[in-house]
């Protein structure tokens, strides 16, 4: 392939080049750059071409290789990917779908306890004494978390699983 018939290549490829590199996740100005030092390295090598009907095809390897090669000679700094990124709250997750398993008076009794609602509070509200409270409270734990256990863990696993909450829940009440 001579350079002027690279030419005529590069002024039909070129636009096929950015938007091949934007489909791979590049912003268009970083894939023009891209895509430009592509078709450069494409014309110094031009040698290497066995095809000239496949000069848009090599070249966009050419590009997607530069555009890996510049990723690993400057990768993105932690804090700026932590900044742009959303942020799950896992544990809240968690809590919602905990929750789901919960009979409805206990997951209100639940709830109340997770925003800082004290048990005296919620005592004075339903009009029994904090002990009574303190107690559903307790129980409520208790059978989700044998349901979360039912439904998540196989029955070997389960009752390792529970021996370990007895043994931790026990130590941490003494």
């Amino acid at each position: 392939m001579t350079s002027d018939r690279y030419g005529t290549a590069y002024q039909r490829g070129f636009d096929l080049t950015v938007r091949f590199l934007i489909s791979r996740g590049l912003q268009r100005d970083n894939a023009e750059e891209v895509a430009q030092a592509a078709w450069v390295k494409g014309l110094e090598r031009l040698s290497q071409l066995r095809n000239e009907s496949f000069v848009v095809m090599w070249v966009n390897t050419i590009a997607l290789n530069v555009y890996r090669n510049s990723l690993r000679r400057k990768p993105l700094p932690v804090t700026e990917l932590r900044d742009k990124t959303a942020r799950l709250d896992l544990a809240a997750i968690d809590v919602a779908r905990i929750l789901t398993f919960c009979r409805p008076c206990d997951r209100r009794l639940l709830e109340q306890s997770m925003v800082g609602v004290t048990p005296g509070e919620i005592a004075n509200e339903q009009g029994v004494t904090e002990t009574a409270i303190r107690i559903r409270l307790l129980r409520a734990r208790r059978e989700v978390r044998s349901r979360v256990e039912r439904r998540t863990f196989s029955s070997g696993v389960r009752k390792v699983a529970a021996r370990n909450f007895d043994i931790f829940s026990k130590r941490k009440t003494a």
